[in-house]
């Protein structure tokens, strides 16, 4: 299953003969740069080994080996500072930079991180996680250098798809304007260049950044210059026609328009050509430039070449087949799966159902049904902001947009979700994948915030399903409200329930009481209510009558049936997979607030508190956070005792 030309996993039956000589970048330094082909292979052969051991993400790490390698040879890191955009990519960085014994621990509980981390390693600069943010970190900490009298270079590597992210032409636009030292790397690994196309690119950008050619351009620059006004006119015309031959044969027009020295392409597997441009691009570039390099995503390992997206992030893997390992036993569909089939089914019936999704079509579930009506999908790319003002334009017009993002990246589009949609009330439902805490990736991608932060707006109706099946009546419900409303479901797999043929409207507003029981009211909301209604079940066989209720809406509560039951019990519990600041529970104490019932009933909120959870397992952080059935059970007979 190997790429032929760059035999890493050649090497996994072999000794690992380099990789544990290096603890730093300064061991790399040290050594000849005609090891770097063999390390490369010892590095893709333990990143695709761990991750078929662990899960993680693939074909990124695989397509920047030999840039990471030359970034470390050529930077003296960490006191330059080389800040990796989203972080996916950084693997073998971590293997350079004293985490080789541990990698084995990756994104297991309590190892090390999937992404960069500054409390795991000084050569982490910045913690990252979400895209289009390498550039603006960069450029606010060369400037901080720069005003603390610093020399040290700060280098930015930014995939093509973080490209597509507004923050990052926001920020190069700034770098570009303020002319301080930055050096930005866009690794390219989408752009299809034919062999002859990619020679010739790679004979021009030796040609214009040379030691020599970068020197006489300085040099000639500041002679011409001396020359009030002819210097000045023929130095324009100079730079006028390197710019029309640049902008011709490369990429290059757009980002000298920036002000940024442009640098590119070049191949991003050659280490030597890498390192050699590198360090004309250190010791001769003055202001923001930008070197491009093409990468091939999953280099080294076939499955990953052929099907990057597959492999961009995965579970545990056969090495051999490329096959993700599955369950032994038949799981239910997840929650994605469901999601996308059900939107796909209420397309089909009416038209003005269109999917937008922010570069994460199979992400959200919606691969069928941008097959199924292609000229109703709409793949913004990383531009969440985008996506949400978009649909609302879509829903002036009477169509009716469905917004998949996960719950960790529509944090990024809150002013639009509060002005462009909410504020005209417009219907625009969004499906709010993976809320709650994910697992593996950890804090950056944990979905624990939505609840608070979606709460507060004006207009806006929340639910959350107890399962699959609720799922698909939620949606659509959803779709025939006339207004904005944001559906929240949870990574992973469903519970296993049946699901029905017909969809049902949810009345409005509505709960719906589940077991019956005197001496507690628990109020689970969503992936939380399998785990009460156990919970309840080891209550009883301890005495304990505890009633039930599924709030199915988190705005507006059912205020009728929940005051009504929590008067007959006199104790109520929430348990959300959320904060607690600002949550499900919180809603819950403002609403018995609204009855003047908080002196006469008691009340405690199960859910997150003020810090930012690990990755590691979704059990694992379920126990951690005190939301999972023990936690339900102990709360319970705590406030019983009281």
């Amino acid at each position: 299953m190997l790429s032929p030309d760059s035999g890493p996993l050649d090497n996994m039956n072999d000794t690992i003969e380099i990789l544990p000589q290096i603890n730093s970048p300064a061991d790399l330094r040290a050594m000849p740069m005609s090891v770097f082909p063999k390390l490369a292979g010892e590095i893709r052969g333990e990143i695709i080994r761990t991750v078929a051991e662990n899960g993680g993400h693939l074909a990124p790490c695989l397509g920047v080996v030999e840039l990471t390698l030359a970034l470390h040879y050529v930077f003296d890191t960490p006191d330059d500072k080389i800040i990796w955009d989203v972080g996916h990519q950084a693997y073998a960085h971590k293997l350079i930079t004293g985490r080789r014994e541990r990698f084995h621990t990756l994104r297991q509980y309590e190892g090390i991180s999937g992404f960069p981390k500054r409390d795991e390693s000084p050569y982490d600069t910045f913690d990252t996680g979400h895209s289009s943010t390498s550039i603006s970190a960069s450029l606010g900490i060369s400037l901080a250098k720069y005003l603390k009298g610093e020399k040290n270079r700060v280098v930015a590597v930014i995939g093509d798809g973080s490209m597509t992210g507004g923050m990052a032409f926001e920020a190069l636009n700034q770098a570009g304007h303020l002319n301080r030292d930055l050096i930005v790397i866009l690794n390219d690994n989408e752009m299809s260049i034919s062999p002859n196309v990619g020679a010739l690119s790679s004979f021009l950008s030796r040609k214009m950044t040379g030691r020599a050619v970068m020197r006489f351009k300085k040099e000639m620059e500041q002679f011409l210059k001396n020359f009030s006004g002819v210097g000045e006119n023929l130095l324009n015309i100079i730079r006028k026609s390197e710019e029309s031959l640049k902008g011709f044969l490369t990429p290059g027009m757009l980002f000298e328009a920036l002000k940024f020295e442009y640098v590119g392409p070049i191949p991003g597997h050659q280490t030597e050509s890498l390192v050699e441009t590198l360090q004309n691009v250190r010791d001769y570039s003055d202001g923001p430039v930008l070197v491009h390099v093409l990468t091939t995503k999953g280099k080294g390992y076939a499955p990953a070449e052929e099907n990057p997206g597959a492999y961009h992030g995965l579970g545990p893997f056969d090495i051999k087949t490329g096959a993700v390992k599955k369950p032994s036993s038949a799981a239910p569909p997840t929650y994605t799966e469901v999601f996308g089939d059900t939107i796909t089914h209420l397309a089909e019936k009416d038209p003005r159902i269109v999917a937008i999704t922010a570069a994460m079509t199979a992400g959200t579930g919606l691969t069928r049904f941008s097959r199924r009506f292609p000229e109703r999908f709409f793949d913004v790319g990383i531009a969440e902001q985008h996506a949400v003002t978009f649909a609302a334009g879509l829903a002036t017009e009477g169509l009716l947009p469905v917004v998949a993002i996960y719950s960790t990246f529509l944090q990024r589009a809150i002013d639009q979700i509060i002005h462009d949609v909410c504020l005209q009330n417009l219907p625009v439902v969004f499906a709010i994948d993976r809320g709650g805490v994910v697992g593996d990736d950890g804090p950056t991608h944990h979905g624990v915030f939505d609840l608070s932060f979606l709460r507060f707006i004006p207009n806006l109706t929340i639910m959350a399903p107890k399962d699959e099946n609720e799922l698909q009546h939620m949606l659509h419900t959803a779709i025939g409200h006339p207004g904005p409303v944001a559906v929240r479901y949870p990574r992973g797999s469903g519970v296993g329930v049946e699901l029905s043929s017909e969809l049902r409207k949810i009345p409005y507003g509505s709960a719906e009481i589940l077991r019956e029981g005197s001496d507690i009211l628990i109020l689970p909301v969503g992936n939380r209510v399998y785990p009460a209604l156990d919970a309840v079940e080891g209550l009883k066989k301890m005495g304990v009558d505890a009633a039930v209720i599924n709030p199915r809406y988190v705005k507006p509560l059912d205020s009728k049936l929940l005051t009504e039951w929590a008067a007959k019990t006199g104790r109520v519990l929430t348990v959300e997979d959320n904060c607690r600041k600002g949550g499900f529970g919180s809603a819950v104490l403002e609403m018995l607030a609204r009855h003047d019932m908080l002196g006469k009933v008691r009340v405690k909120n199960l859910g997150y508190q003020d810090r930012f959870l690990p990755h590691g397992p979704q059990e694992t952080l379920f126990k951690l956070g005190k939301v999972d059935q023990s936690a339900i059970v102990n709360a319970a007979l705590a406030m019983l005792e009281e």
